[in-house]
Formats: structure tokens, C-alpha cells, sequence
């Protein structure tokens, strides 16, 4: 069990993930070859030279990026909590205006601008938190950096732990601000004793800055999953998980598998439900804007988390007893079950529920609703909650359960 004492990561819920780098030039295609692989692993997984891989600097001018406009959407319109950005990904190159390397935003291309700061200050004008990723061992770039799929015997690891990472760990933590967390990447072959540097590093500038679960060794702040993976129960302790819009990370101008806005609603609320956080990422073009597509769906996810926040940010998990209803999802905090319906339905009823119910009303408008209770057998009861008929054709709205104070619902959902 891994437990943050940040009350801020606890009740954040949903964040925002931007993937970006001059894999978003390339956008799944290197001469004429489509990447059959996230495409932000274009350079490794097509063996682009890295000579060649630099060049794609001289043409990132994203000068459709707006860092003001990007954050006030992600809070206002997509409910979002708090945003990392991709610092310096597996290619090497840094989104910000490093002094350890001229690889850089501000150095290395036409844009010249530091895309880092730009969205710490929108990040602060908002009142959003900001961390940021960076691949701590693999950096295709560096001759002593990890490269998956590769040889790295002849490797000199901890120089490029001395001379590359570290030095830029400690100036993006100087820099920037306040940083909430550090999402660290694919530790492969990193020893304990070197996951530790990284550790006392960022303790010592940052001490309330967490470290991602793939820190390395066990040794995150808080547990990360797989991508896209959902505990099938609650998972003790404070945990993430890092998501897509589509099947990848980095732009990729083929991936149109867009997944419906229901769906990730769904998973939203399965992740808060289970106490973890939902970590949602989108790849910007090489212009610096996100697909039309990519922001129709979050613009809709957005509506349904910004009418119920209530029943989002801040709320318990339910335990390991709650159950499965199809087109349901459950939320709670002390004394409040809150019912998401998420497909028509004339009624909702819940079963094996040990509480008495002082109310209910759908949540974004506070109209009272019509409820029963019956007890079924010793010491569990069904909840009947009558919908109106303006209701019963609707999907995706939430319905708020009062609960006797003296029996809070997270001891009384069994099944």
C-alpha cells in the first residue's frame, strides 16, 4: 500500500497527460512506413538515425499552441485537476529551455519559446497543478542512455544519470514552480542505489513533489498501473492510471479509434469508484493544437464531470464489496451514495444496501425524486428510486442518495 499524505492527489480524480515531441512531425509515418507502434516510439522502433531524428527540429514551429487557452479548457470545459507534460520523452529532446542540453525547444527550433513555462504560468493563472514526465532511463539521444529493443551492454548509464538527468531533474525543479508530481518512465535496467539519487534529488529541492510509480524498484510515491488498465477491485492506497483518447500517446495521423464519450465516462467513474486517478492523455499536432476530434469527445466528457462534480473530486472509494450494475456506476462519500446512470431506465434499484435513505434528487438539478425501501432478508434491504418520465429516455446524469448519518454507506454495500 502506497499512501501520498497529499490531500490534493487523493480528491484530483481526472488529470490531463500531453504527449509531445518531434515524433509529432512525423506523426506515424517515417519515409513513406507506418509505425505498427505508439508513435512516440517512431525513432526506436523504426531505427531512424539519430542524426536524422535531430533534423525534425529545424521544423517545429507549433505556432498554433496557446498555453493559456490549453489550460482554461482542460479546467473550465474538461473538469481537469491537474496536467503533465511530456519534459523530455525517450527521444531525448526537452520541451523546455534546458542549459545541459541545446536539444531543446528553445534552442534547437524555428519556435523558440519554452513550452514548459508557458504552461507553469497558465497552470498558476488557472489554479491547476502541473508535473511533468521524463524518461529518466531511456533517452535515444544520449549514447549512455536505455534504449529498448537495443544493446546497451557497452552502456555508461550512471554518466548519463550524472550528466544528463540529474542536472535537468534539478533545473526543471528550480525553474518551474511549484511541481506536483514527476512521472517517471520505464525504469529498465536502473539499480536501487540509482533510483534512490533520483529520490533524494527531488526530495531534497521538492520535498512535497511526488514520484510516479514508475519511479523504479518499488520506489514511487504511488502505485501506477498498466496503460489503460483498470483494477478489477479497489486498490489500497493512493494509485493512477494513465490513459488514451485513441490507441496512442504521441500524434499519430492513422489513429482515428477514437474511443465514445460514454465509454470514457464509464471508465472515469470505475476508476474513482476503486479510489484511483484518471490520468487522460492527448497528443497535440505538430502545430501545437489537439485533433477536432480528440476535443469533441473530452468537451462531452467535460459536460457530464463538470454538472456532478460533487460525485467526482473528493469522494472515497466504495470498498472491495461494492458491485456491478450494467449501465451504473457508483460513487460515495460519508453519508452519500451517488447513482450515475448511464442508460435509460424507468427506476433504479439497489440491492444488498444495508442503509436508510433520508432523500433523493438528481444531482445538477436538485430535483427530488420518489424512493422506496424494502428489506429483503436480515439485515439487507433494496432501494427503489422511481425516475420521472423526462428521465427515463436520458443517459449520463446523477442521482444523489441522502444517507442516515449513523451508518455510512461505505460499511453497508455488500455483495
Amino acid at each position: 500500500m502506497k499512501d501520498t499524505k497529499q490531500k490534493w492527489f487523493k480528491d484530483a480524480k481526472y488529470g490531463l497527460f500531453i504527449h509531445w515531441g518531434l515524433y509529432s512531425i512525423l506523426a506515424g509515418e517515417y519515409k513513406g512506413i507506418k509505425t505498427d507502434r505508439i508513435a512516440e516510439w517512431i525513432e526506436n522502433d523504426l531505427n531512424i538515425p539519430v542524426e536524422e531524428y535531430r533534423k525534425l527540429a529545424e521544423q517545429f514551429n507549433p505556432t498554433g499552441f496557446n498555453a493559456d487557452d490549453f489550460v482554461k479548457r482542460a479546467k473550465e470545459q474538461w473538469g481537469m485537476k491537474y496536467i503533465v507534460l511530456t519534459a523530455k520523452h525517450h527521444e531525448g529532446f526537452a520541451m523546455y529551455d534546458s542549459k545541459v542540453s541545446d536539444f531543446n525547444v528553445v534552442k534547437a527550433t524555428p519556435y523558440g519559446k519554452d513550452i514548459l513555462k508557458e504552461l507553469q504560468l497558465a497552470c498558476e493563472k488557472y489554479d491547476v497543478k502541473m508535473g511533468f514526465y521524463y524518461s529518466q532511463a531511456q533517452d535515444w539521444d544520449d549514447p549512455n542512455g536505455y534504449m529498448h529493443r537495443k544493446d546497451n551492454s557497452g552502456k555508461d548509464f550512471q554518466k548519463y544519470l550524472d550528466e544528463k538527468c540529474k542536472p535537468q531533474i534539478k533545473e526543471l525543479l528550480e525553474n518551474y514552480g511549484d511541481i506536483c508530481l514527476i512521472w517517471f518512465d520505464t525504469p529498465m535496467g536502473i539499480t536501487v542505489a540509482q533510483t534512490q539519487e533520483l529520490i533524494d534529488l527531488v526530495k531534497s529541492i521538492q520535498p512535497n513533489c511526488l514520484l510516479s510509480g514508475r519511479t523504479g524498484n518499488h520506489m514511487g510515491d504511488y502505485m501506477t498501473t498498466g496503460d489503460n488498465f483498470i483494477p478489477r477491485l479497489p486498490y489500497e492506497g493512493d494509485w493512477e492510471i494513465p490513459a488514451t483518447v485513441n490507441d496512442t500517446w504521441g500524434f499519430n495521423k492513422f489513429d482515428t479509434n477514437w474511443k465514445k464519450q460514454d465509454d470514457i465516462i464509464s471508465r472515469l467513474l470505475k476508476i474513482v469508484s476503486r479510489g484511483g486517478n484518471y490520468l487522460l492523455n492527448v497528443g497535440p499536432t505538430a502545430e501545437g493544437t489537439v485533433p477536432e476530434k480528440c476535443v469533441e469527445v473530452l468537451d462531452e466528457v467535460g459536460k457530464y464531470v463538470t454538472e456532478n462534480s460533487e460525485a467526482i473530486f473528493g469522494t472515497r472509494p466504495l470498498g472491495v464489496y461494492a458491485y456491478e450494475i450494467p449501465g451504473i456506476e457508483l460513487t460515495g462519500r460519508a453519508h452519500k451514495l451517488y447513482v450515475h446512470v448511464l442508460s435509460p431506465r424507468t427506476r433504479i434499484e439497489l440491492l444488498n444496501i444495508g442503509n436508510e435513505l433520508k432523500g433523493a434528487y438528481v444531482l445538477s438539478t436538485g430535483e427530488q425524486l420518489e424512493y422506496s425501501t424494502l428489506k429483503c432478508c436480515e439485515g439487507d434491504g433494496m432501494i427503489e428510486v422511481e425516475l420521472p418520465e423526462k428521465l427515463r429516455s436520458q443517459k449520463n446524469f446523477c442521482v444523489c442518495l441522502e444517507l442516515i448519518e449513523e451508518e455510512p454507506i461505505f460499511e453497508a454495500i455488500k455483495g
